[in-house]
């Protein structure tokens, strides 16, 4: 395996204002993953930086990001371009992929548990006591994958703990942030020696549980909402779809590629930007068409989220609608047959 390839340092983002549990035991769901031509059966519900001299952490990121991903590769662990994600023909694995969609608040974070035991974190939340509680109560002793969507304070907080775990791997969008919660994420991943990667479309094996990661569109400026990565996941037949807080021209630019790892059904939907109205849209809904959204929010938020137009979009797309703020952590185990249950805690 060859080291990774230095490039280029990442764009800073302007600053930008970050939007301010009985958990379920871990379980150790086996598999492969393919994607189903055709619908799968529903499953049951249960239940300012400071100054300073010298260069800086997001500096530093610019050497680092890039792409350990032909190492990866050659290790059989990552697998780089192309839109389906490989051979998508059912198979019907064995075992569960397990997803939560945690409780933290006004925020994501969602786990991914493969039935081999491999882990992956997608964002961690404002709150760094809050991720690193449930770090201690699921029993977390290594995480395989970490990936930033973007570098907002409320996916990224929660990762700096997170980074205790040794990610192998972190991906983010390649701009750098402006916060110092980003400069202790990132200083956190290099003390242990993580592998810092731009999202590419690659597929990363998890195990049997294939994750393809859902680069954002070209032209899409230095928002950090709309360069928000993707994830989609594919066990056997069951499939679910992650896209940060991607706005409208960012959802608009993955349409216009009519890229068939996007293109639905996908039996679980998070939400994008905790359901903001310049989230989702009905031509996004209709091309995605998720069977259940998971809205993760905060109680109390400021922020009027989720909003009624986009619940109503909910509703019109026919998927039931599970909530972080009213029901706790949102926790989905799918087969490989496209059946799931979906379970919360409260």
């Amino acid at each position: 395996m060859t080291g990774p390839k230095k490039v280029p340092a990442p764009r800073k983002a302007a600053p930008k204002k970050a939007a301010p549990a009985r958990k379920t035991p871990a379980r150790t769901p086996e598999a492969t993953t393919k994607a189903s031509p055709k619908a799968p059966p529903r499953g049951r519900a249960k239940g300012k930086s400071a100054a300073r001299k010298g260069p800086s952490p997001s500096d530093l990121l610019g050497v680092l990001v890039l792409i350990g991903t032909a190492s990866l590769a050659a290790c059989g662990w990552m697998k780089q371009g192309g839109q389906d994600g490989g051979d998508t023909r059912p198979t019907g694995p064995a075992g569960q992929v397990t997803i939560r969609f945690l409780d933290i608040g006004q925020g994501d974070a969602i786990l991914i548990q493969s039935p081999e035991g491999k882990t992956a974190l997608i964002d961690g939340g404002r709150s760094s006591e809050r991720l690193r509680d449930y770090i201690d109560e699921l029993n977390l002793t290594a995480l395989d994958l970490m990936v930033a969507s973007h570098a907002d304070a409320d996916h990224i907080a929660g990762l700096v703990p997170a980074a205790t775990l040794k990610p192998r791997v972190f991906i983010n969008n390649g701009l750098g942030g402006t916060t110092q919660t980003w400069d202790r994420l990132v200083k956190a991943l290099q003390d242990v020696g993580s592998t810092f990667t731009k999202a590419s479309n690659q597929t990363v094996n998890l195990g049997s549980v294939k994750l393809r990661v859902i680069a954002p569109p070209p032209g899409m400026g230095d928002d950090q909402n709309e360069n928000s990565v993707g994830v989609a996941l594919q066990f056997g037949s069951f499939r679910a779809l992650m896209t940060g807080d991607s706005e409208t021209p960012e959802t608009e630019g993955w349409l216009a590629q009519e890229r068939e790892d996007l293109k639905g059904p996908f039996q679980v939907y998070k939400s994008i930007h905790h359901g903001a109205a310049n989230g989702d849209s009905a031509a996004w809904l209709a091309y995605v068409r998720p069977q259940n959204v998971v809205i993760s929010v905060g109680a109390s938020n400021t922020y009027g989220h989720p909003t009624k137009s986009a619940l109503n979009l909910y509703k019109q797309a026919g998927a039931r609608v599970y909530r972080t703020d009213r029901q706790g952590t949102v926790t989905v185990q799918g087969s490989g047959d496209g059946t799931y249950t979906i379970t919360t805690d409260r």
